[in-house]
């Protein structure tokens, strides 16, 4: 049933708010483990220890991401990615990877507790994240399967493009009530719908 009234706004129950058709949908991503990994890609070992100790290799090009069956890794930076969980997979074994990595002298550090997800999705997904950051978010110049930095508002976040209709934001945990708000306020001009809480993927 549709509410809009303006007391639910930033609500996290699932439903549909506002008046009209819904071309946005907002959930929570439950983020069931997240890493940083850091370390300089041109030493002869280290991406190979990455990938044999958590199944993934960190993608080398900036703003790009690259996805296994159990992890998706993010670019931060020239020495830094954002490994996380996906979906139900099984953490891998974080303390002979980090003693791994340490050798091919890198480092790994669990930021699980630390993040929090959001999927925007539907056909309105990038005109809405528009109206709180500056990225483009036209598919030319943020294809699929690319992700950047860039702020929610005041806040820094994490944005990738699983679809070209659908979005992650992860930001700090928190902040997370001031985001989830903040995309909450910037839907409720239109119709959208808040989905039940997700995992990851």
């Amino acid at each position: 049933m549709a509410d809009s009234s303006a007391l639910t706004i930033g609500s996290t129950r699932p439903g549909r708010y506002g008046v009209g058709e819904a071309h946005l949908v907002l959930a929570e991503l439950t983020v069931a483990g997240a890493w940083n990994v850091q370390g300089k890609p041109g030493h002869p070992t280290f991406a190979d220890e990455v990938h044999a100790m958590l199944g993934v290799r960190p993608p080398l090009q900036p703003n790009t991401t690259n996805c296994s069956d159990g992890l998706a890794a993010f670019w931060l930076g020239p020495e830094s990615w954002l490994l996380v969980l996906r979906g139900a997979s099984p953490h891998p074994d974080i303390a002979a990877a980090r003693a791994s990595i340490h050798a091919a002298k890198g480092a790994l550090f669990d930021v699980s507790a630390g993040r929090v997800a959001y999927a925007v999705t539907g056909a309105r997904a990038a005109a809405l994240l528009a109206t709180r950051c500056p990225l483009d978010f036209h598919v030319s110049a943020f294809p699929v399967g690319t992700c950047a930095q860039s702020l929610l508002g005041h806040v820094s976040a994490l944005y990738y493009r699983r679809a070209p209709e659908d979005f992650v934001v992860m930001v700090a945990r928190s902040y997370a009530r001031d985001v989830w708000h903040a995309l909450c306020v910037s839907a409720a001009s239109e119709a959208y719908e808040v989905a039940p809480t997700a995992m990851f993927d």
